[in-house]
């Protein structure tokens, strides 16, 4: 026999159980039992309150305890960024490689690849956030690296074989042609980094692109004529919609307004962290620049944001104490709508098949412990 987890309240990406217990067979979840009615001989692990849910899942996360994707990236380098923010219930995540050289994003699909060869079960695949990007909206990113996607480009991005493989680009500067290309080679095109009209993102969704990147961040606003890629993104029926929930990124009131305008079930919740997250270091340096920690914020030395030192349980709580969002909806927030985005059927449920990746949380939404595929 596996094991049993009970004791706590079962939240299994849809609702939640009470006097349930989740049976664990390697690394799949074999059910969902009452807490009386386990078999005797399996091993029981009582979790003593608080609640068992589906473990966090962050699709952009460019470090971590001390550990920047883009800054040497190599197998280890992915494995400390995983381990580091799996203290903090993340148990699935896309390690995120930021505007740079083409050797530097070549070589962090290399490294994303052999980790998950070496068996990094939380490491799903890898996000390539640029140089495909709109300068005028470039945020932290080195205007230096930024240009046009070439056919080795579409190459690599298509070919990169580990796992779900995640891009942001800039609608208004990559042709709705290539988009189109990348998602029937089956990439997660994410629109982001752009001062594209609505219009133009609507095209690159037309296109094949299914998500927006860190929404209100680096894009264009909307206005009274104008609704630019905010009113695209939170008028459009399927698309997800990435948001740093930090209190920093986006005014609590702003987030508010969208989380009202659009369905919760199309929300991710993402840290975008840098090396200070998880356990790491007050400052570091990105492609020759400082980054500080001033104020629960990271920033350039000109007051510039350069990503977070946020992690996946932080942003849980500040939607739940902060936005209003109800606890079932962060939850979801947090697991099964980014799950449903990377198409994972097995990942953000608790329920017969999925893989036992799952995270238990005290009553004040402390990440207490996790589990990645039953370990």
């Amino acid at each position: 026999m596996g094991f049993v987890l009970h004791g706590a309240r079962v939240f299994d990406g849809e609702r939640f159980c009470d006097n349930a217990a989740v049976l664990i067979e390697g690394r799949h979840i074999a059910g969902i039992a009452e807490a009386g009615t386990v078999p005797r001989d399996a091993a029981l692990i009582r979790l003593d309150g608080g609640i068992l849910a589906p473990g966090f899942i962050d699709v952009q996360v460019n470090g971590g305890g001390g550990a920047l994707l883009n800054d040497g990236p190599t197998p280890e380098i992915v494995c400390t960024i995983a381990d580091s923010h799996r203290r903090f219930g993340t148990t699935g995540m896309l390690p995120t490689v930021i505007t740079d050289a083409p050797a530097v994003t070549a070589a962090a699909v290399a490294a994303v690849r052999e980790a998950r060869a070496r068996g990094a079960a939380s490491v799903l695949g890898v996000h390539i956030e640029g140089p495909f990007l709109d300068p005028a909206r470039k945020g932290a990113h080195d205007l230096h690296f930024i240009r046009a996607m070439t056919e080795a480009d579409v190459t690599l991005i298509a070919e990169a074989a580990c796992g779900s493989v995640m891009v942001t680009v800039a609608p208004n500067k990559v042709a709705p042609e290539l988009i189109s290309r990348l998602a029937r080679a089956g990439v997660k095109v994410s629109l982001g980094h752009s001062d594209a009209t609505s219009a133009e993102a609507k095209a690159a969704l037309r296109a094949g692109a299914q998500a927006f990147t860190h929404l209100f961040n680096a894009m264009s606003q909307m206005t009274g004529r104008e609704p630019g890629m905010v009113g695209a993104a939170l008028t459009d029926a399927a698309s997800f919609i990435g948001i740093i929930a930090d209190g920093h990124h986006v005014h609590d009131a702003t987030l508010r307004v969208a989380l009202a305008a659009a369905p919760h079930d199309r929300f991710m919740l993402v840290t975008d962290a840098m090396p200070p997250a998880a356990g790491g270091p007050d400052s570091f340096t990105l492609q020759g620049r400082t980054v500080a920690r001033f104020e629960g914020r990271l920033q350039l030395d000109d007051g510039t944001l350069a990503g977070s030192n946020l992690t996946m349980d932080e942003a849980l709580r500040h939607g739940v104490n902060k936005l209003g969002v109800p606890l079932a909806d962060a939850l979801q927030m947090a697991s099964r709508n980014p799950a449903r985005f990377l198409g994972r059927g097995d990942l953000g449920i608790i329920a017969p098949g999925a893989l036992a990746s799952l995270v238990h949380l005290d009553d004040n939404l402390n990440v207490k412990r996790t589990w990645v595929e039953g370990r």
